[in-house]
């Protein structure tokens, strides 16, 4: 056996099978296999919950025991600490709409085939409540830090733009600014109910932040997540649009997947411009140098990069 070349293949077999786990928890998630298992629970009686075949489950259960998501003992399966954390729903830190969300991108990236040849998107599913929510699943680890990073000293009024399920503009609400918050209006719709728990008071504008007014007098106006969802000429001219929205002193904060100048590594940022490709007409990733050379084209004095 040539064991270099097989150790070698291994590497590319992680890749080719990744698939494998992925799809499974996807699965799991959909039928919500996580919210039985807080107490031990046999195959049969969870497949009569589920309503589904009971050699199937247990095929099923048996591989969420191999990935380290359940537990089994005595022929039932149990969450273990990191399922009952994560993807139980009403948990403090739960996954599950991102994961939703991930689920419809399953579908969209299964025709890159196609994408590669034409250059457009395939969007052949999509849940904008999973979509929304899923991004209050991610931000809810990291905003107060982001919040606490961009630094509020001297503002009073801000603009969470496309802000989504309104995660970032409850952390400033709670510093006392007075936040705007602007996103479609089924995204709004969300984010009222999102920021109606958090108990705190947001303005908020319906629109699309390309082609709308997106108001003014703002000193600090956040963009996260949004450009890479857009070409590089539609950025420049939302970022010109931010600049004359802003009061004067103001300032623009940006979040964005890294991506070096090569467009190549980090790998997530890398791989999530293969996302835009799949579901945007022109978005991908943009490195930190880009985006400085659209701010001082738009006007903005002493980009910097934190």
């Amino acid at each position: 056996m040539d064991r270099k070349s097989f150790e070698e293949a291994k590497e590319l077999m992680k890749i080719w099978g990744a698939f494998r786990a992925s799809r499974v928890l996807l699965t799991a998630n959909n039928y919500r296999i996580f919210d039985h298992f807080s107490k031990p629970q046999s195959v049969k009686a969870v497949s009569q919950k589920l309503k589904t075949d009971i050699r199937a489950t247990e095929i099923l259960l048996d591989s969420l025991t191999g990935i380290g998501l359940l537990k089994k003992h005595n022929r039932k399966y149990l969450n273990t600490p990191l399922a009952s954390k994560f993807l139980v729903k009403g948990s403090k830190y739960y996954q599950g709409n991102i994961i939703k969300h991930a689920d419809s991108l399953w579908l969209n990236w299964s025709a890159l085939d196609d994408v590669l040849k034409t250059g457009k998107p395939s969007r052949k599913a999509h849940d904008h409540s999973a979509f929304i929510l899923g991004m209050d699943n991610l931000a809810i680890f990291k905003a107060k830090d982001v919040i606490k990073e961009i630094g509020l000293k001297g503002v009073r009024t801000a603009l969470d733009l496309g802000g989504g399920p309104g995660t970032y503009a409850i952390e400033m609400a709670k510093k006392g600014v007075s936040v705007s918050l602007l996103d479609r209006p089924e995204t709004v719709e969300i984010a009222k109910k999102v920021t109606g728990k958090a108990g705190v008071d947001i303005r908020f504008i319906e629109g699309d932040f390309l082609y709308d007014d997106i108001g003014h007098g703002y000193d600090l106006i956040f963009a996260s997540q949004i450009l890479h969802s857009n070409s590089t000429e539609n950025n420049i001219s939302l970022l010109k649009k931010c600049r004359e929205a802003l009061n004067t002193g103001g300032m623009i904060a940006i979040q964005e997947f890294l991506i070096s100048d090569d467009r190549t590594q980090p790998m997530p940022g890398a791989l999530f411009s293969v996302n835009m490709l799949v579901n945007t007409e022109g978005g991908r990733c943009y490195s930190p140098n880009e985006m400085k050379a659209w701010l001082v084209k738009t006007g903005f004095k002493k980009p910097a990069k934190k």
